[in-house]
């Protein structure tokens, strides 16, 4: 077992976030980050006697109430009130996933020192992570600027013993939850729920898991690709180093490198050498130049994600200075970074799909298919094949192209327009999670057409990569001999592609991807 994650001793990686949030990594909190969250406390509790000076989210109200002064006596209530009136979220809940790769984000958010907060709120958040306490928090409502406010004032309310949250297979009452896990809600004292509920968190944990999902996903691409290829009889000459150099796109050059290993040593490729065929379609002869240029996207999207995992977004900012701790209202919690960002991965990963979708095409179409049957059916008229999967790729890569629409353009006023422009990070984000769902079912058909183009070219084989993956599909779903329900086999493969079975197959076979 791994080592648990000391959170607050060094910045978080998008990898641990996964381990954290998918795997149910241990996490603590680092001692040295404890005494620093601490210290800063102290400082902030200075700042709470009557006669101090109006400091935003300390001593006054929130939004457009900033200029309401609030009594010290009153001050643990309005972080309570705060809480409870902005958990207006609607929708279907965050899955349980994306909630850890939230909490654990806040968490390591109020560690940074930054946030003016006791130890216990970031311990309480861990120790819900540890002990499996997840709030229920809906999926809509966030526009994305004053941070996730809505998200995370559903988080906030399970610290307190309110709000809902699953535990050990039930949904319960915030309280109820943390009695049972053996955990105790805490009092929220000054700024406490402020610092709670403003920040970035949701939007990144769906973009920080999404990004990761992404990466992979372009591997698998690459495989489906050099499968669909080989089915087609196509060349791997495209993939010559000379060319990806003298274009010199790093994502253009590790996917040729791949597309070199996964087609190395095929039998078919060897078969058709000195054909009359001059060169392929674009969907096979240029897969580094477009599967390329998606992983681009995806290394600048994860270095925007892993700055935005270690970066504080709470308003006002404590800062330890030569007179104690100095409060800064600014607006580090604008989620403008990553929701330009998420609409980029979001792009990126449409593309994938897209030219998967004619690769199918090519697969199924009796004009180009290189001598296979229509749509792959074993009685091409009486069978129907393949033929409406790829309908459903169709389907899938048009909502795509809906759903790629950036949502970073638009903005809307709130807050009686003292919040005047907002972000829309948190949808741009749900949007890229939803386009990496259709890439994933996408690539399951090509892959399920490209296994059944395998089949019908035996007895040659392909390379030892795409033979490896065509046996791991066939331990979940045999070739298409007649007419049957497609839905299971494309769910079937779409789990291999999920959960990674399908790239450590081909991995095993012949090494890692890059």
């Amino acid at each position: 077992m791994s080592d648990p994650i000391r959170l607050g001793a060094e910045p978080l990686s998008i990898e641990a976030l996964v381990a954290v949030a998918e795997r149910r990594r241990a996490v603590v909190v680092d001692p040295a980050a404890r005494a620093r969250v601490a210290d800063v406390r102290r400082g902030i509790d200075a700042l709470l006697r009557d006669d101090a000076p109006s400091t935003y989210g300390v001593n006054t109200g929130f939004g457009a109430l900033a200029e309401v002064r609030i009594p010290a006596a009153d001050l643990a209530r309005l972080q309570v009130n705060l809480v409870r009136s902005h958990a207006t979220g609607v929708g279907r809940p965050f899955s349980e996933t994306i909630t850890r790769g939230m909490m654990l984000l806040r968490a390591n958010v109020l560690l940074l020192g930054t946030s003016g907060v006791r130890p216990v709120v970031p311990e309480l958040l861990v120790g819900m992570l540890d002990r499996g306490v997840h709030p229920v928090i809906p999926e809509k409502g966030s526009v994305g600027a004053s941070g996730d406010l809505a998200p995370l004032a559903h988080l906030a309310l399970v610290l307190i013993g309110e709000g809902r949250a699953a535990f050990e297979g039930d949904v319960l009452d915030g309280g109820e939850a943390l009695k049972r896990a053996g955990l105790t809600p805490i009092s929220l004292a000054a700024k406490e729920g402020l610092s709670l509920i403003n920040g970035t968190q949701a939007m990144t944990a769906d973009a920080a898991l999404t990004v990761s999902r992404a990466e992979m996903l372009a591997k698998v691409a690459d495989i489906a690709g050099a499968a669909s290829l080989q089915a087609l009889l196509g060349s791997r000459r495209p993939f010559d180093p000379r060319i990806q150099e003298a274009r010199r796109h790093p994502g253009q050059a590790a996917c040729a490198r791949n597309l070199r290993q996964l087609t190395a040593d095929s039998a078919i490729i060897d078969s058709h050498a000195g054909c009359s065929k001059v060169q392929d379609p674009y969907s096979l002869r240029c897969m580094p130049q477009v599967h390329g240029a998606s992983r681009d996207v995806f290394r600048h999207v994860r270095s925007v994600v892993t700055r935005e995992c270690n970066a504080a977004t709470d308003n006002p900012l404590a800062f330890v200075g030569p007179d104690g701790i100095e409060l800064i209202s600014g607006g580090n919690f604008h989620g403008q970074p990553v929701a330009l960002a998420s609409d980029y991965l979001g792009m990126g990963l449409a593309e994938l799909a897209n030219i998967s979708e004619r690769r199918i095409e090519q697969l199924v179409n009796p004009a180009l298919s290189s001598g296979l049957p229509a749509f792959l059916a074993g009685d091409s008229g009486l069978d129907s094949g393949f033929m409406i999967a790829q309908v459903t790729a169709a389907a899938l890569v048009s909502e795509n192209k809906v759903l790629a629409h950036p949502a970073s353009v638009d903005s809307i006023p709130s807050s009686a327009n003292r919040e005047d422009h907002v972000s829309m990070g948190t949808i741009a984000a749900r949007k890229s999670r939803e386009i990496a769902e259709h890439v994933e079912a996408v690539l399951a058909i090509e892959l399920l057409c490209a296994a059944q183009g395998m089949h019908l070219r035996r007895p040659l084989t392909a390379s030892p990569a795409v033979e490896a993956a065509v046996s791991c599909i066939r331990e979940e779903v045999p070739p298409l001999h007649a007419d049957r329900l497609l839905h299971p086999d494309i769910e079937a493969v779409a789990r291999l592609v999920r959960s990674g079975a399908l790239l450590r197959a081909v991995e095993g076979a012949v090494g890692p991807l890059h």
